[in-house]
Formats: C-alpha cells, sequence, structure tokens
C-alpha cells in the first residue's frame, strides 16, 4: 500500500445548518462547455430514510470553488444514488433510485450501528410522511431506476424517467455518443429466484431515448454460493473493449466479501467474460473507472474495513492487470463512506469526490491528487 500525492480533504457540498444533513453517494463530470458538474443525494436526515433528493453543484474554477447544492431529482420517494454522464451532441443524463415505501418502513424498523435513529421522534417523523405519500399513491408514478435528460449540456433537466437498470455512477457513453447502461436490475425487494436471473444487465439508449437490452453478465458464485452483485461501472476504452467494475458482497456465513470483481466485452457489449476478483475478499467498493490522458485507466473505491477511507487501483495494460491499494485518505471516522468518483483537472491531475459521515453529518468531499510513478 502506498499514499497518494493528494491534498487535504476538505468538503464541498453540507447543510449543516438544517436537521437535513446528510449527504451522500456522488459523481462527477466535466460539462460540454467546461464546467465540473457534482451530484448527489442530500438533503436527508440519515443513511436511510424517506427525505433524500438528488442534488447538483458546479464548479467553473477546477473545483476551487462549488455553488451550493440545488435540487434536480425530487420525486415523493428517496432520490438516492445520483450519477451524470454526457453524451451525443451536448446532452446529459442525471440518473437516480429510490425505495418503496415498505423498505423505507423496514429500514425504520430495523436501523442499527452507524444508522441508528438518535431518537423516536425522527422515527416517527418520517412514518408520518411515508402515510402522506401511502394516501397519494405516489409508488405506481415514481418507484424504479430513474433519469432526466438535459438538452443544454447539464443545466436544465427534462421529465423524469424510469429505467429497468440501476448503478450510482450511472450508464458509460460509447465511442458513437451513445449510452450504454450496465446496472443491477432494478427489483423492489432486491430479490431473483434462486438467482436464475442476472443481477448485472447491460442495456443501450436508442435513437428514442428509450433503453433496449442488450446483454447480461453472469452471476459470481463462491463454492456454490451465490453472492450479490449490484452497483457497477462501465467504460469503453479507446480500442473498444468494455470493463465493467461489480460490487460484490456477502455478509453471513463463515466467510464474507465487500470487494471488486471485473467483467469484460470485445465485441461492444454483446457478450461478457466470467467475472473475475481484483481485490481482497474484503478489499473494498464500489468503484468508479476514469481514463486518463496520458492512457492510465483508473478504478477508485471506498474501503470500509479500519483505516477507514478511499483508495485508486490503476492498470497500465487496459485492464488486464491491476496495481491495487493506494491510499486516497484513510482518515475517516467510521465505514459509512465512499462511492468515489473522479474526473481529470486541465492540468493533468485529479479530483475526487466522495461522501463521508463526520460524526455531526454526511457531507460530500473532495480531494485532488495526481498519478504516481509507474
Amino acid at each position: 500500500m502506498m499514499h497518494l500525492n493528494a491534498s487535504e480533504k476538505r468538503v464541498i457540498c453540507s447543510n449543516p445548518d438544517s436537521v437535513f444533513r446528510y449527504f451522500g453517494w456522488p459523481s462527477v463530470t466535466r460539462l460540454a462547455d467546461g464546467t465540473l458538474a457534482m451530484v448527489a443525494s442530500g438533503f436527508r436526515l440519515k443513511h436511510v430514510c424517506p427525505f433524500g433528493k438528488g442534488i447538483i453543484c458546479y464548479s467553473r474554477d477546477e473545483g476551487e470553488t462549488w455553488t451550493a447544492p440545488a435540487v434536480v431529482m425530487d420525486t415523493p420517494l428517496d432520490d438516492r444514488d445520483c450519477g451524470i454522464v454526457n453524451f451525443g451532441q451536448g446532452r446529459t443524463i442525471l440518473t437516480s433510485f429510490n425505495n418503496t415505501i415498505a423498505a423505507q418502513r423496514r429500514w425504520n424498523a430495523t436501523q442499527n450501528g452507524d444508522h441508528k435513529w438518535s431518537s423516536d421522534v425522527r422515527r416517527d417523523f418520517s412514518e408520518a410522511y411515508l402515510r402522506v405519500i401511502e394516501e397519494m399513491n405516489v409508488e405506481e408514478r415514481y418507484i424504479g431506476s430513474t433519469y432526466r435528460i438535459s438538452e443544454d449540456g447539464g443545466y436544465t433537466f427534462g421529465a423524469v424517467r424510469r429505467s429497468p437498470v440501476t448503478a450510482p455512477h450511472g450508464p458509460c457513453t460509447l465511442a458513437d455518443g451513445s449510452l450504454f447502461y450496465v446496472g443491477r436490475r432494478f427489483s423492489q425487494d432486491d430479490s431473483f429466484d434462486n438467482g436464475s436471473e442476472a443481477y448485472i444487465q447491460c442495456w443501450r439508449m436508442n435513437e428514442k431515448d428509450e433503453l433496449e437490452y442488450v446483454s447480461s453478465i453472469e452471476n459470481i458464485y463462491s463454492d456454490g454460493e451465490l453472492l450479490y452483485s449490484c452497483e457497477p461501472h462501465s467504460i469503453q476504452l479507446p480500442d473498444g473493449k468494455i470493463i465493467v467494475h461489480i460490487r460484490v458482497q456477502k455478509y453471513s456465513g463463515e466467510k464474507s466479501y465487500f470487494t471488486v470483481f471485473q467483467s469484460e466485452s470485445k465485441d461492444g457489449g454483446k457478450t461478457f467474460s466470467k467475472p473475475r476478483q481484483l481485490l481482497r475478499d474484503l478489499g473494498g467498493s464500489p468503484a468508479h473507472l476514469m481514463l486518463h490522458s496520458s492512457g492510465v485507466l483508473i478504478s477508485t473505491y471506498g474501503y470500509r474495513e479500519a483505516p477507514y477511507g478511499e483508495r485508486v487501483m490503476f492498470s497500465y495494460d487496459g485492464g488486464e492487470t491491476w496495481n491495487t491499494d493506494y491510499i486516497l485518505d484513510d482518515t475517516a471516522r467510521s465505514g459509512d463512506l465512499g462511492y468515489p468518483a473522479t474526473v481529470e483537472l486541465r492540468d493533468g491531475s485529479l479530483l475526487t469526490v466522495y461522501y463521508e459521515n463526520t460524526g455531526d453529518a454526511a457531507v460530500i468531499m473532495q480531494q485532488t491528487w495526481t498519478l504516481p510513478s509507474k
């Protein structure tokens, strides 16, 4: 393990003067006009609550300063992980997903550890809101993996639409400008019958902005036991190969997993290789992929074992091999953190955003850093 040459982390998005001060699961990109845009779920009571909204912040000075968070996805349900991706001719897609009222109630009743309610009042507050939206019958209209499309390069967004898959950082853009969405098949209860359906599916957006099924990535097993796969991120390299990093986890039985597996396609996403494990069993997840202008492939991921923080792995051969466990930060107070996403700055350095629970609130952090020597 090696520490990267990085700046001190600093808060770039928070809401300290409100009870709604939990922010999490960010993504970042450079818009067509050069502005940096960061999206996340925010204005929440805590990690799981019904009040989450998708927010966006902009930076026109390479991350030195950011605008205050503005709401950009606000269904009556809990709008969670946000992704943002440019595609086509100056278009931008914002992605998210939400949970059912029943799922919210289960979390209300069972939250523990870092996610435990600090008082019955907050739990009752959430339950009161759930009763209101239940009476409004909002689920039929809004439940699902959601997205909105911007026609002006990421400043105003169209109607909320629904996708068959979800991924925290959204889809990737292929060489022809189209969107390729590798995600977990959206399920209201997160369940699949006996593992007969693939957790991770691949869809492509057509000219009508409709997602069409392309392929699936086979499920992952350990000693015959199905492991839960979710939260993938994909990228297409200049040679056409598509690489997918998949969060794989299991916390029951004798062996636990919280790690990253990789699958690849060399035929435009029609077929994918059997996923292979990149990190140790508890090596961290989920990952975000980006290609540096130097040709180095970068994958950032959260590390939820002590010392808690954010880590990076690098590939110099198009994802064939990886140098893992470079430390971006190892000073977090708990495992309630992660979902880092990275963008290249104009001088070739990197800017990574992620969330971290500081104890009083969960905030969006950033660090700038440089590539290590090969």
